[in-house]
């Protein structure tokens, strides 16, 4: 079985993380919100994101509801809904992404209820029309494969599924039956944002979850830090940074909500400050 796809097809996801292995470091996966905190912003910092040394993009598909996300990325949503994203214009972002990238994976994440109610075959449709490379959707188990992953699986989108520390080894094969893509570990147990990721933990984890699968491993929830990125890629193959993010948008709002001048550079640093850690 390959490392980098089950398929053994090439695609954006596997070809990112081939290079990177090539290169002998560890990757950088971002998290940002569609739509937040405005349209223009969002889209410009989905733009250069990779020219500052995200790896792999997670573009969050806002929602009322986001049980498993902290008060950062529940925030981010609010803002982005109430300036008025909607799942078709967080696919039309990735469409205009394309334009000027065809080769960093775009992965959404989020909730099915939106999914549902847009069509699930239509969004599957869409979702590769324009562009997208996988779907992380943390409220559909494998019981309810059916509903999404298997038409996103067969019409060429990665499925990566999350693994928690409640994951017992008896749960790990149907967690992990149509994982694609990458395997997202989720370092803490409880909500985004809220407390850091212990290195030995990681390891630990990390260890358990290489004897049951060969696809990249990537390790998200708590990693904040350059210093905590490169820790978890002594072990994982790739760190996930959201809140972190989320957060230094929220710190470069005025006091109306709005973003000021320097919002989008400030993000851009701490995502190049990040970045460098892998590379030093």
């Amino acid at each position: 079985m390959s490392r980098w796809s089950k398929s053994g097809k090439e695609t954006r996801l596997s070809s990112r993380f081939q290079a990177l292995h090539a290169e002998g470091r560890g990757g950088l996966v971002t998290f940002v919100t569609a739509g937040d905190p405005d349209l223009d912003s969002s889209a410009e910092l989905l733009r250069r994101l990779p020219s500052v040394g995200a790896d792999v993009i997670e573009l969050g598909m806002p929602f009322s509801d986001p049980m498993a996300d902290g008060p950062a990325i529940q925030a981010s949503s609010q803002r982005a809904l109430a300036a008025g994203i909607t799942l078709t214009k967080t696919l039309s972002m990735v469409r205009t992404f394309r334009e000027i990238d065809t080769e960093t994976p775009v992965i959404l994440m989020g909730y099915f209820n939106p999914i549902y109610q847009y069509g699930s075959q239509a969004f599957v449709e869409d979702a590769v029309a324009v562009g997208v490379d996988g779907l992380i959707i943390v409220d559909l188990p494998p019981e309810e494969d059916d509903e999404l992953c298997h038409p996103a699986m067969t019409a060429g989108l990665h499925w990566i599924r999350l693994v928690t520390p409640t994951t017992d080894e008896h749960r790990m094969p149907a967690v992990l039956k149509n994982t694609s893509g990458f395997v997202y570990y989720v370092s803490i147990a409880g909500i985004t944002g809220t407390r850091s990721a212990n290195a030995g933990a990681i390891r630990s984890a990390v260890g358990r979850l290489r004897q049951h699968t060969n696809l990249p491993i990537a390790v998200g929830f708590g990693i904040q830090t350059p210093e905590q990125v490169r820790q978890v890629v002594n072990d994982a193959d790739a760190a996930v940074v959201g809140s972190a993010l989320v957060r230094e948008i929220e710190q470069n709002l005025d006091d109306q909500g709005n973003a000021t001048q320097n919002l989008v550079n400030q993000v851009l640093n701490r995502v190049q400050k990040l970045s460098s850690a892998l590379k030093s």
